[in-house]
């Protein structure tokens, strides 16, 4: 006798008796507690843990804790040569008696009570949920997933890149990040913050003579940065310069504002940038599909409000 002919011999003692089998005919397809096992079967507690265990025993069945509850289930992948043979002919002889099609029945009505006890939990819960879902996960755990969204294939440059906050966001989610800055401390700050990103480029350079070849970056990003630079057409300029045809650039900035202390303190050139102006920048530097979109203003913020601005580098 082969070795599989022996494991299905085996395994047909552990399925001799129908409720058994009756077992599997859900949990192959849910998980389940035993006490829905309980009302699916229509058997007691103790009956429904006794089987449970002989399948458990013979590897049919695995469990797993989520919380003050487990759940059983059978993983087709993890089944044995011989059990995976022998439960397609069981299954078929079982799966259409008047006896599963009465469990199946019950199992749905098990299913519906799950959801309807989840709706519930959403009902009683809609008017609180952001705050719910900010006190379990953080208030920005949405945004943080979003950056899933973009192609892990791009090459993003992320243009005054200060100390890499930004370049410390995009690194997981794209193939590369040029991130350049003229500040010598800035950058200090940059490599070290972004030591463990092997494929985060940190280069000096001028943001008007940007330390990269042409059309380099998928996409650029300038953020809170054009507001110290003299020349903001020449900046968006040498980001189209290396921008591939097609590709995007993301400009976040200050509307604005006329908070004048800003150019003596910290080295502001422009007290932020009106729509008109903004979208004239991008057109001269050679950018089309210009679309400007306020951003929600943080209660907690003392600055002016922020706008993003994205666009096309012409094909």
């Amino acid at each position: 006798m082969n070795s599989v002919a022996s494991l299905i011999f085996d395994h047909m003692a552990a399925l001799a008796d129908p409720i058994r089998v009756r077992m599997l005919l859900p949990l192959e397809r849910h998980e389940l507690t035993v006490t829905e096992l309980c009302a699916v079967l229509q058997l007691p507690q103790s009956t429904v843990s006794r089987h449970l265990k002989t399948l458990a025993d013979d590897g049919w069945v695995s469990s797993r804790r989520d919380g003050t509850s487990r759940f059983y289930g059978m993983d087709g992948d993890a089944l044995d040569a011989g059990a995976r043979q022998l439960w397609p002919v069981i299954r078929e002889q079982f799966g259409g008696t008047d006896g599963a099609g009465q469990d199946e029945r019950r199992l749905q009505s098990v299913l519906s009570r799950r959801r309807a006890k989840s709706e519930a939990f959403f009902s009683s819960a809609s008017g609180q949920w952001d705050r719910l879902r900010e006190d379990l996960f953080g208030e920005r755990i949405h945004l943080a997933a979003l950056l899933s969204l973009l192609d892990d294939r791009m090459v993003v440059g992320d243009l005054g890149c200060g100390t890499g906050q930004m370049s410390e966001a995009l690194a997981p989610h794209v193939a590369r990040v040029v991130a350049v800055d003229g500040s010598a401390d800035m950058l200090r700050a940059a490599r070290a913050r972004l030591q463990s990103h092997a494929h985060v480029d940190v280069r000096q350079g001028a943001l008007e003579a940007l330390p990269m070849g042409d059309a380099e970056l998928d996409a650029a990003i300038v953020s809170l940065v054009l507001h110290h630079q003299p020349e903001p057409v020449r900046v968006l300029t040498e980001a189209a310069r290396v921008l591939k045809p097609g590709g995007r650039v993301l400009v976040v900035d200050m509307l604005p504002h006329d908070r004048t202390e800003y150019q003596q303190q910290m080295g502001h050139v422009w007290l932020g940038f009106s729509d008109e102006a903004m979208r004239r920048y991008l057109a001269t530097a050679g950018f089309t599909a210009v679309r400007i979109q306020l951003l929600p203003v943080d209660p907690e913020a003392q600055g002016p409000a922020l706008f993003a601005a994205t666009a096309r580098k012409a094909q």
